[in-house]
């Protein structure tokens, strides 16, 4: 039996993994048929680099995809490519409705992704201003204990020795 399923690379805590087609019976990391792409779920949104064409060819041809596969085949959209591909094939659909809804897919899937980034990157932002403006008050507090603590000195100073300090002649 043949399966779409992920090898393992990469280092400790860092994984990244290639998606490739593979005899059942051979190891995880070891020999395979063909290489299709790469998963990085690391990445914010996790990345995946596929060859739409060659996996839904070998779906086609019968390769069966493990369940984390599956679902990355099909958020990739390679699932419905083959289920459009199999009603072009059986005649319910031509090839140009087909071709079609899937690029009408891709597009809608597209502008999702790039609003989850915009507001990723909108979040980001907002912390680093709420960060910045903590950092601020703090300074500006420090500023404030360092001059008072400046004048207070001044005032002391300024008074000789023998005198009292201005603020002990105004309690007499």
């Amino acid at each position: 039996m043949v399966r779409i399923r992920l090898a393992r690379r990469g280092r400790k805590k860092g994984a990244m993994y290639d998606i490739v087609v593979a005899d059942a019976k051979a190891p995880r990391d070891g020999r395979f048929i063909e290489k299709l792409g790469t998963y990085n779920p690391i990445s914010n949104p996790a990345k995946v680099v596929l060859n739409v064409e060659k996996a839904v060819k070998w779906l086609l041809n019968g390769a069966q995809p493990t369940d984390t596969t599956r679902a990355l085949l099909s958020h990739e959209g390679v699932m419905l490519r083959k289920h459009l591909q199999v009603g072009v094939r059986k005649g319910a659909i031509t090839q140009e409705v087909a071709d079609a809804r899937f690029e009408a897919w891709k597009q809608e899937k597209s502008s999702r992704i790039e609003v989850k980034v915009d507001g990723l990157n909108k979040k980001q932002a907002d912390v680093k201003l709420a960060k910045l403006e903590a950092e601020r008050k703090v300074n500006e507090a420090r500023a404030a204990a360092i001059a008072q603590k400046n004048t207070a000195a001044v005032a002391t100073e300024e008074a000789p020795a023998g005198e009292a300090a201005p603020a002990e002649e105004a309690a007499e």
